[in-house]
């Protein structure tokens, strides 16, 4: 996949439907803004972020989850030698 680091890091760590604090705590990561700029931002623009709530962004239930579009392309990146 092309990108970022950071992206590629927070990909690693996204299992099923995750909310920020778990993404956050599994990385080890404290700051929220940052969070937002640096790896959630990115990965919802590249497409391979979503929100389970998409009309409700502010809702204490939001969680994300990985588009099919990364789904395919991780499965695609495992078949290659």
């Amino acid at each position: 996949m092309d990108v970022t680091v950071e992206v590629a890091a927070l990909l690693q760590v996204i299992q099923g439907n995750i909310p920020i604090p778990a993404m956050q705590a599994a990385m080890g990561l404290r700051n929220a803004e940052h969070f937002r700029k640096a790896y959630l931002a990115p990965a919802m623009t590249a497409g391979y972020l979503e929100m389970t709530l998409p009309d409700t962004p502010r809702s204490t239930r939001q969680r994300y989850r990985l588009t099919p579009l990364c789904l395919q392309r991780q499965r695609d990146l495992k078949g290659k030698p």
